[in-house]
């Protein structure tokens, strides 16, 4: 057998694992279905808003372009029959993850009283999807026939968003049209300012003026080093002129963040979303609890602006 030939059967063999990677990747959910039952948590708020909540939890679709392909929404399912209004959820998805990939996530944060809203979009490229997402789900609000007709509390919206598309989601806080309406924000493992700058994602930290909550990890070199390295997370921190949270989760990786941290997201939701004042004691200037959790590390609270007492 010649050289060629064996590099030609190594070249084939490295195209089937590839390709067998990527199927099992396609069809592995990228938040566990039982994440709620499962992941370790070390305090009461953090353990409470984990899990599962006492609203049954109902599904609609609605189909769009073969980009975004179609949009998946989560609700209580006593909104068809009740006169309530929802805060609302916009999940933007890191690429390669759509809607589908994590719809514990969605169950969950609707059984906390919530509706939410992603997409099949393989690759968020721009903050496009974020104003897409918002302008459809708003004029279902609009819309007579729809069961979301003045459902939808606009004065309560939240965004989400996990690792290198959460900078287009900035831009649509801080330099888009629509960026009033966001009420406040949740940044999993993001891509750090110069990176994300480099890359021709633009927006401005100064101009954000809703409370913030960042994510990160502590382990895994594409971590701590490109991704989101601790001094450009300090630096972005120092950056934000709003209310603000920032810690970092032990042990875990970057991956996990999309579902690890929910507890506290959640927390967060229903602190500025609701007024939970429980949820609010998580972060609260009075001994808040995220403070003494042994799961997190490198805490920083504004303390002068965060004060739910």
């Amino acid at each position: 057998m010649t050289i060629i030939k064996i590099l030609w059967i190594i070249v084939l063999i490295i195209a089937i694992f590839v390709v067998l990677l990527f199927i099992k990747s396609s069809l592995t959910p990228a938040a566990p279905s039982d994440y709620t039952q499962k992941v370790t948590t070390w305090w009461e708020i953090e353990s409470k808003y984990l899990k599962m909540w006492n609203y049954e939890v109902s599904y609609k679709e609605d189909k769009y372009d073969w980009v975004i392909e179609k949009f998946e929404i989560y609700y209580p399912s006593e909104l068809e029959t009740k006169e309530d209004k929802y805060p609302l959820v916009l999940m933007i998805n890191w690429s390669w993850i759509p809607a589908k990939k994590y719809k514990s996530v969605f169950k969950h944060l609707s059984s906390w009283w919530f509706i939410v809203i992603g997409n099949e979009d393989p690759n968020t490229w721009s903050w496009d999807t974020a104003d897409i997402m918002l302008k459809y789900i708003l004029w279902e609000n609009n819309n007579k026939e729809s069961i979301f007709y003045n459902k939808i509390d606009t004065n309560n919206i939240w965004i989400e968003w996990h690792s290198q598309w959460w900078a287009w989601t900035l831009s649509a806080l801080s330099i888009q049209a629509n960026k009033d309406l966001y009420k406040t924000a949740v940044l999993l493992s993001p891509a750090h300012e110069e990176l994300a700058h480099n890359m021709g994602w633009n927006y401005d930290l100064e101009e954000i003026s809703i409370p913030t909550l960042i994510f990160a990890w502590t382990t895994w070199d594409f971590e701590t080093k490109i991704v989101i390295p601790f001094e450009k997370m300090n630096e972005m921190y120092d950056k934000l002129k709003c209310p603000k949270v920032m810690a970092r989760k032990t042990w875990l990786e970057h991956w996990d963040m999309l579902y690890s941290a929910d507890g506290y997201a959640t927390a967060w939701l229903m602190c500025y979303l609701k007024w939970d004042k429980e949820a609010c004691k998580g972060f609260q200037w009075n001994n808040p609890e995220i403070l003494n959790n042994k799961l997190y590390q490198d805490q920083r609270i504004d303390f002068n602006s965060i004060n739910f007492n």
